[in-house]
């Protein structure tokens, strides 16, 4: 215990004055560590791919279930994906040194914000090791340092990779200490990590529910966290047909095991013979378990009965609940009740009903005749994203660049003295 305490003590030392550099770091300096990242991520596929075979063969040993496999498994296509969120971040505006809202106010004095760093971040996550690159490239980017704790099982995955951050930010010139790895299993670490408080500024959990709540449960340090994406995609009466199932589909199907995935589909009850059939059909002759209220098991003997436990569970798997709602205060009613405030979209035609949804359902994401699934801060233009947040304070939704900021205000005189 007192080993990994000096271990987590002697990081958070090594993560706070490695942002006292970053705080003054150049745009310049700050992309070419993102763009030497990317090109190390390049260099080394082979290297990378190894380990995550290695990672992927001990995952299937222990059992790992399919979605957190899908998870874990890393091929050149996510490889590019890596890259190109990289090279993303390298175009996106530096918000850091941003000044808003500059106004003169009566004594002659200016009062404006400027836009800073929170300073050192936690992330703590599960499954991902693409999160290793996010992670590190958003913080580097918005003037963070960050220490990494990841699942053991993507050790392998995530050593290859922070191999290229480090190896990126010691060429680019900055502190090789923005960017740290925690590289031991004992689950020590991460309760030392959440109480670090004098050197850590904010914890991001991704992971589980299971693993969001204990860190909630213990940490001293802020959290920025969702605990499960719980989602709904709603089809309104007015729906196109065409698009509700396409979207309906989409939502679900495109991938089961990522928390934009919608779990529970809400159809209008006079939407339900031109749609749900053959949505039902599509969704069976992709494997796929279907669980509904009364009405819906009316429509398919493959169906089998929702229970309560149904509307509150994210599956992450390929299952689906389903039930038909006489109207769109009903669909409201149950996303208010069930919803884990991630995202929830509804198909509409009307564009009356489509504003009162999106004005009435409090989640981090309303679409509107879109799926579920692109609620993602790559989707959303934010380069990559460190997270998506279901808390209020003090960001919301997908967790870019602005996301891991924070604002103080400057006050610009000329001698000015209060009266």
């Amino acid at each position: 215990m007192g080993s990994i305490k000096n271990l987590i003590t002697t990081m958070g030392e090594n993560a706070k004055n490695a942002a006292k550099t970053l705080r003054s770091a150049t745009t310049v300096a700050k992309n070419s560590a993102l763009i030497n990242i990317a090109n190390q991520i390049d260099q080394n596929r082979t290297n990378i791919l190894k380990a995550n075979k290695q990672d992927l063969a001990n995952g299937k040993d222990k059992g790992l279930e399919v979605a957190l496999l899908d998870r874990l498994m890393l091929d050149d296509e996510r490889l590019n994906d890596i890259i190109e969120s990289l090279n993303q971040i390298v175009n996106l505006p530096d918000p850091i040194g941003e000044i808003t809202n500059l106004k003169y106010q009566p004594s002659g004095i200016q009062v404006g914000k400027m836009r800073v760093p929170l300073g050192v971040l936690g992330i703590i996550y599960e499954s991902r090791p693409n999160v290793t690159i996010d992670a590190a490239a958003l913080c580097l980017k918005s003037g963070n340092s960050v220490i990494l704790r990841g699942g053991s099982e993507a050790i392998h995955s995530n050593h290859a990779l922070y191999a290229c951050v480090k190896q990126g930010i010691k060429q680019a010139g900055l502190n090789e200490n923005c960017a740290q790895l925690i590289d031991t299993r004992n689950r020590e670490a991460v309760i030392e990590l959440v109480q670090a408080s004098d050197y850590v500024d904010a914890i991001i959990p991704r992971g589980g529910k299971g693993l969001v709540e204990a860190i909630s449960n213990s940490s001293k340090v802020p959290l920025i966290k969702h605990l499960d994406g719980i989602c709904h995609t709603y089809i309104d009466k007015d729906a196109d047909t065409q698009k509700a199932i396409s979207i309906a589909f989409n939502a679900k199907t495109r991938r089961y095991g990522v928390c934009n995935a919608t779990e529970t589909l809400l159809v209008h009850a006079y939407a339900v013979g031109r749609i749900l059939p053959e949505l039902i059909a599509q969704y069976l002759a992709k494997g796929m378990e279907l669980r509904g209220c009364e009405e819906t098991l009316k429509l398919s003997n493959k169906i089998t009965v929702a229970t309560e436990k149904d509307w509150n569970t994210e599956y992450l798997d390929a299952v689906l609940s389903i039930r038909i709602v006489s109207s769109m205060s009903d669909a409201i009613k149950h996303i208010d009740k069930y919803s884990s405030g991630h995202t929830e979209s509804i198909v509409s035609e009307n564009y009356t009903r489509s504003r009162r949804f999106i004005t009435e359902v409090d989640s981090a994401s309303v679409m509107i005749n879109a799926s579920t699934g692109l609620a993602d801060g790559f989707e959303y233009g934010l380069g990559a994203e460190i997270g998506i947040s279901t808390d209020k304070f003090h960001v919301r939704g997908p967790v870019g660049l602005e996301g891991l900021t924070s604002q103080k205000f400057i006050v610009l005189g000329d001698g000015h003295i209060r009266q």
